[in-house]
C-alpha cells in the first residue's frame, strides 16, 4: 500500500518529498581544452610504444578511502527478517541454461584488488581492472596483450577504471580517477574499433576538489554523468556532467559540478546516475541520480530512495540546475552489516570479505519502452533479522510515464541465494523485451567465492527473480584479505539487445576476473516445457486425485494444442493436450482428464510430467519430476524453539516461542502445547490458530519464564494433539545460556584478588560485590618482547589464576589470548595472606595499543575456559593494558592521552581523543559484551582532536565497549547504559 500512496503523491506534485532547497545551481564548471590524440593499440604494438600491464610485480590495491555511514546502535527497521524474502522464496523457479560463454579476462592478477569493469560492443568486449585493460573478440579470445592504463591515459595507472560502450556514438570510453590534480580522466576511441582506432584523451582538467574515490560513470543523452565518494562538504561538488557531443568528436568540452542536497551519509556514499542501457536515448535533461537511505543511519527516519534530477544547459552552463531530493518510501531493509565494518562474509578460511554496504551497485540502468521508461538497480541488504546476518540483494524497477516525468516504484524484491549462501555484489540490466538479468557473487563458510546469475521474465510475478541460480564460475581458493573487488559490471549486447555480459572477481586460485555471457530471451522458435506439478500436493490423498501441471512457452512462436503426459512411479502414461494459444513467455495450467491413485498412506509418489511437442528445438527443458506424499491426517509437532536465545541480557520474564509444524494432511486447531524449563512443571496452553496441512506457524506462550540467573536452561516443548499418529516428531529441545560477562562468584572467604599489581596498576581491591570488579579505568603499559611481573595477593590458598588479553579487540576472550594459564597460588593452603609473582610475557609481535585484560581465579580447580562461566569461589577483574614497542625503537603508537567519554541526556555520548602528531583517520567501533560490532566508522582529526558523537538512545540497556584506533593500536573504554 505504501508504494501506491507514494505514486499518487508524486503524480500530484513531483516535489512532494523534497527536503531543503528544491533547486540548486552549479557549484563548479569549466572547459577542457587540453586534448591529446593517442595512437591505436595496433599502432603502438607496431611502433614499440605499447605499455603492457605489469603482471610480474605485486601491486598494492588502490587505497580504500571509504568510511561508513553513521550507524546508530539499535535504530532502524525491520527488527526481524527482510519483509520481501518470503515472496522470493515462494516464487516459481524456471529451468535455465549454462552460460553461453565463460572466460577469464585477467588471470592470477598481482593486484591487491582488481575492481573489474567491462563493456560489450558490436564486435569486441573491453575489460579493465586496476592498472590495466584488455580487448577480446566476442568468442572470448584476446586481441591484444594486457595493456597498462597508462598506454592510453598517459602516465596514470592509479586505478578504479570504468569502461563504457556508447552505442549511439559507436565509441568506447575508458575512465580513471587521478590524484595529481584530484579529478578524473577520460579517453574515447576515435572509431568503433578499440584495437585499430586511436583515442582522444582528456586529462588533468576535470578537477574535483578533493580526491574522487569510487567513481561511477553513466551515459545520458546530453552528457556523461559522474558520481564519486568525495568529501567536498554538504554544498560542494558531488556529481559532475561532461558534455557528450564535443567529446565524441575530440573537441574541447565543458563540464559542470553539482551538490547532492539533503543526502544523509555521515561518511561513505555511492550514488549513481541512471545509465542508458540500450534502445533509444531519452530527451536531453532530467538525468536522475539515485541513492539509498537507511533508517539505521543517523538523520534518516524511514527507509527510502532519494532521487535528484539534473538539467544541464550547455548554452548557458550557469543556468543548469539540480532538483532537491525526491524521497520514495520503500519496504523496510537493513543495509548495515557488522556495524558498518568492512569484514562481513565468512569464507571457508581467511578473513571475512567486504560486502560493499551503502552502495548503489554498478550500474543503475535505464531503458525506454514505447509507453514508459524503466530503471533497474540494486544494493546489499541483510535478509536475516538475527545477529547471524545473511547477505542478500535488494533490487528495484522504477518506472516513469515519459521522459522527465516522476518516478515511482513498479516493483521491488529481495533476492536470496536458494542454497543458503551470502549473495552480494549484484549488477543488473534489462533487455529489449523487459527481462531482467543479474550477475552476482556468493560465498559461505563452506564454499569459496563464486559468480552466479539469475533473472526474471517480463511477465513474471512482480518482485521475484524466477530464473534458477546458475553458476558462471566457481572459485577454488579463499580471498587472502577482506577486500574483494569494489566493482562488478553487467552490460547488454548492443547487437541483439538480449545477451548479458557480466564481469566479476573471484579466486582461482589467484585473483581472477571472469566474464560470463548469458541470455534469458528465447533462442528457439518452438520450445515448450512443463515447469511445475501443481496438484496434487502433499496431504491426505485419495485414489482419484486430479493432476494439474503448468506448461511454459520458452520459444518465440505462439503455440497451440501442445501434447503433454504424466506418469506416477513410472506406471501408465496418461496423455492430454493443452489447447492454447500460448504466447511466447507465457504459462498455462492444465488438468488431465485421467486422475491418479495416491491413496496409500505414508507413501511418497514420483510424478513425472512432460511436453511432447513435435519439432521442439530444446527437449532438455520439456520434463519435470515432483514428489507427492500422502500424509497421515493427524500428525503435528514442534520443529524448533526460536525464543529465547542465548544472551547476556536474558531477564526474569522471557517469552518462549516455538515453531509448530503440521506434518499431517488435515488442518488442526484448538490443540494443546506445552513447554518446560530445566524439567520443571510443564506450562500448557491451547493453540487457537488454524494450522493448515503440511504447513507451520509460530506460537508464543502467554506465560513467561525466568532466565535471569547465570547458567544454562534446558527448554523442551511438545504438542499434545489427541489422536496424533506419530509421536516421534512431537517434541523439540534446546539449551539457552545466560552468558553474562560479569560472572557472579563468592570471594567473601578471601578467594580472588586482595591486591593486583602490574606495572602502573596497583589495586588493593579486596573482594568485589558479586565477585566481579570493573577496573578498565586502570591501565598497565606493557612492552612487546618483555616478561613483566604480575604480583597477586589472595586471602585463601589453592587459587588458580588465568589472565586473558583481548589482543584482537573483538571483546571476546579466546583461548589463544591467554597470557597466564592456571598459575596456582599457595597450593594446598587454607585461609591466610599469600602473595605470588607471576611471569607475564608479552610476545614481540603482540598488537600495539590498548586492549581489555581479564583476570580470573578459581579455588582448587582450573579456571573454566569460558571467561563468562561462574564458579563457586573466586573472582573476576577487568583492566586495560597498553602494548607499546620496546623502549628505544618506537614511541607508544597513540601516545599517552586518554580516550575521554562524556555522557549527556537521552543516552548521548561524546568520544574524544587528542593526538596532534598522528594526523590520520582512526576507526571508531562499539561492541556489545558478546563481541558483536554494533557500529563502526572512520573518525578524522580536526586540529589534532578526534571526536565522535554516539547515539545510544535506541540501544538495549547493558555494558558496551568502545575502541578508537586502527590495526596498529587502539584506545578502549567501557560504558554502561542503564
Amino acid at each position: 500500500m505504501r508504494k501506491i500512496l507514494s505514486f499518487i503523491i508524486i503524480c500530484i506534485s513531483p516535489y512532494a518529498f523534497s527536503q531543503g532547497p528544491e533547486i540548486a545551481g552549479p557549484t563548479s564548471s569549466g572547459i577542457v581544452t587540453n586534448i591529446r590524440y593517442v595512437p591505436s593499440l595496433a599502432e603502438q604494438l607496431k611502433s614499440g610504444t605499447f605499455i603492457p600491464a605489469n603482471n610480474e610485480t605485486k601491486h598494492p590495491a588502490p587505497p580504500k578511502m571509504r568510511g561508513a555511514n553513521k550507524t546508530v546502535p539499535g535504530k532502524g527497521f525491520p527488527k526481524g527478517n527482510d519483509p520481501l524474502v518470503a515472496l522470493q522464496k515462494s516464487s516459481m523457479k524456471y529451468q535455465t541454461k549454462d552460460p553461453i560463454l565463460v572466460f577469464d579476462a585477467d588471470e592470477n592478477s598481482p593486484i591487491g584488488v582488481t575492481d573489474p569493469t567491462g563493456c560489450v560492443g558490436p564486435d569486441h568486449y573491453l575489460v579493465a581492472f586496476n592498472f590495466g585493460f584488455r580487448i577480446f573478440n566476442k568468442d572470448g579470445l584476446p586481441l591484444v596483450p594486457e595493456a597498462s592504463l597508462g598506454t592510453v591515459l598517459t602516465g596514470n595507472t592509479l586505478g578504479d577504471p570504468i569502461v563504457l560502450y556508447d552505442k549511439w556514438a559507436d565509441r568506447y570510453i575508458i575512465t580513471e580517477f587521478d590524484s595529481s590534480p584530484n579529478g578524473f580522466e577520460m579517453a574515447i576511441s576515435t572509431g568503433p574499433d578499440p584495437v585499430n582506432d586511436g583515442w582522444y584523451v582528456y586529462q588533468s582538467q576535470f578537477t574535483t576538489g578533493n580526491f574522487p574515490d569510487y567513481t561511477k560513470f553513466s551515459i545520458w543523452s546530453d552528457g556523461y554523468y559522474v558520481t564519486a565518494n568525495v568529501n567536498n562538504g554538504a554544498s560542494g561538488d558531488r556529481v559532475w556532467v561532461v558534455e557528450r557531443d564535443p567529446l565524441i568528436n575530440g573537441d574541447p568540452v565543458q563540464y559542470v559540478g553539482f551538490p547532492l542536497t539533503g543526502i544523509s551519509t555521515s561518511g561513505f556514499y555511492s550514488p549513481q546516475a541512471f545509465n542508458v542501457t540500450g534502445g533509444e536515448l531519452p530527451a536531453p535533461g532530467a538525468a536522475t541520480i539515485v541513492y539509498l537511505q537507511d533508517d539505521a543511519w543517523g538523520g534518516v527516519t524511514d527507509d527510502h530512495l532519494k532521487l535528484w534530477n539534473v538539467d544541464v544547459n550547455w548554452s548557458d552552463v550557469g543556468s543548469s540546475t539540480i532538483s532537491g531530493p525526491i524521497e520514495i518510501i520503500t519496504e523496510d531493509f537493513i543495509s548495515v552489516f557488522d556495524g558498518g565494518s568492512f569484514s562481513n562474509f565468512e569464507q571457508p578460511s581467511g578473513p571475512d570479505v567486504d560486502g560493499l554496504q551503502a552502495t548503489i551497485m554498478n550500474q543503475a540502468q535505464f531503458r525506454k519502452f514505447p509507453t514508459y521508461n524503466s530503471a533497474v538497480f540494486n544494493f546489499l541488504v541483510d535478509a536475516d533479522g538475527t545477529a547471524g546476518e545473511t547477505g542478500a540483494i535488494r533490487w528495484y524497477e522504477l518506472r516513469q510515464d515519459d521522459d522527465g516525468m516522476p518516478w515511482s516504484i513498479y516493483q521491488e524484491g529481495t533476492y536470496v541465494s536458494p542454497n543458503g549462501l551470502d549473495a552480494f555484489s549484484g549488477s543488473m540490466a534489462m533487455d529489449v523485451s523487459g527481462n531482467i538479468g543479474m550477475g552476482y557473487t556468493t560465498v559461505s563458510s563452506e564454499q569459496n567465492i563464486a559468480i552466479q546469475y539469475t533473472g526474471r521474465y517480463a511477465a513474471d510475478p512482480l518482485g521475484t527473480m524466477t530464473v534458477e541460480e546458475t553458476l558462471i564460475a566457481q572459485g577454488s581458493n579463499n580471498c587472502p584479505g577482506n577486500r574483494l573487488a569494489d566493482y562488478v559490471h553487467l552490460t547488454v549486447d548492443p547487437v541483439d539487445e538480449k545477451t548479458f555480459w557480466h564481469v566479476a572477481e573471484y579466486h582461482n586460485p589467484g585473483r581472477d576476473n571472469v566474464v560470463g555471457v548469458f541470455k534469458l530471451a528465447p533462442d528457439f522458435n518452438n520450445d515448450v516445457g512443463v515447469i511445475s506439478v501443481d496438484a496434487p500436493t502433499n496431504g491426505t490423498l485419495g485414489a482419484a486425485e486430479s493432476v494439474t501441471i503448468t506448461v511454459r512457452n520458452y520459444g518465440i512462436d505462439e503455440q497451440s494444442n501442445i501434447p503433454v503426459s504424466y506418469q506416477i512411479d513410472g506406471g501408465t502414461v496418461q496423455n492430454g493436450t493443452v489447447p492454447g494459444p500460448l504466447a511466447s513467455g507465457a504459462n498455462a495450467q492444465y488438468t488431465f482428464t485421467a486422475t491418479g491413485d495416491f491413496s496409500t498412506q505414508g507413501q511418497t509418489y514420483m510424478v513425472s510430467a512432460t511436453t511432447l511437442l513435435t519439432g521442439d528445438e530444446d527437449p532438455a527443458n520439456d520434463a519435470i519430476v515432483a514428489e507427492v506424499t500422502h500424509l497421515d491426517p493427524n500428525d503435528i509437532g514442534i520443529s524448533a524453539i526460536t525464543a529465547p536465545t542465548s544472551s547476556p541480557s536474558l531477564g526474569g520474564s522471557e517469552t518462549v516461542t516455538v515453531t509448530i509444524q503440521n506434518f499431517g494432511g488435515s488442518s488442526q486447531t484448538d490443540f494443546d502445547v506445552s513447554y518446560t524449563v530445566n524439567a520443571g512443571a510443564p506450562i500448557v496452553e491451547t493453540v487457537s490458530d488454524l494450522v493448515e496441512g503440511d504447513s507451520q506457524i509460530s506460537f508464543s506462550f502467554t506465560e513467561t519464564s525466568d532466565f535471569s540467573a547465570i547458567g544454562s536452561y534446558d527448554i523442551s516443548a511438545t504438542t499434545l494433539l489427541i489422536g496424533d499418529t506419530d509421536s516421534s516428531n512431537d517434541e523439540a529441545s534446546t539449551t539457552v545460556l545466560k552468558e553474562f560477562c560479569q560472572p557472579e562468584m563468592d570471594c567473601s572467604f578471601g578467594d580472588g584478588f586482595e591486591d593486583f599489581e602490574l606495572e602502573e596498576i596497583s589495586n588493593p581491591s579486596g573482594c568485589d560485590d558479586g565477585g566481579y570488579g570493573d577496573y578498565t579505568s586502570l591501565t598497565a603499559t606493557l612492552q612487546q618482547g618483555v616478561i613483566h611481573d604480575l604480583v597477586v595477593t589472595t586471602g585463601y590458598g589453592s587459587q588458580y589464576v588465568v589472565v586473558w588479553i583481548d589482543f584482537n579487540d573483538n571483546f571476546v576472550f579466546e583461548n589463544n589470548e591467554i597470557v597466564v594459564d592456571n598459575f596456582i597460588i599457595a597450593d594446598g593452603q587454607a585461609g591466610g595472606t599469600y602473595t605470588a609473582t607471576i611471569p607475564f610475557p608479552i610476545a614481540l609481535d603482540a598488537p600495539l595499543g590498548e586492549h581489555v585484560m581479564r583476570a580470573k581465579t578459581n579455588w582448587q580447580a582450573d579456571v573454566p575456559s569460558d571467561p563468562c562461566e561462574p564458579t563457586t569461589f573466586g573472582e573476576t577483574e577487568d583492566y586495560t593494558v597498553n602494548i607499546v614497542a620496546p623502549v628505544g625503537l618506537e614511541e607508544s603508537y597513540l601516545g599517552e592521552n586518554e580516550l575521554i567519554v562524556s555522557s549527556f541526556d537521552n543516552d548521548q555520548y561524546l568520544i574524544r581523543f587528542t593526538n596532534e602528531k598522528l594526523n590520520k583517520p582512526l576507526v571508531f567501533a562499539i561492541f556489545n559484551t558478546t563481541g558483536q560490532t554494533l557500529a563502526q566508522n572512520w573518525v578524522y582529526p580536526v586540529n589534532g582532536i578526534y571526536e565522535y558523537e554516539l547515539d545510544m538512545s535506541y540501544a538495549s540497556p547493558g555494558a558496551y565497549l568502545i575502541r578508537l584506533g586502527d590495526q596498529n593500536g587502539g584506545k578502549v573504554k567501557r560504558i554502561v547504559k542503564r
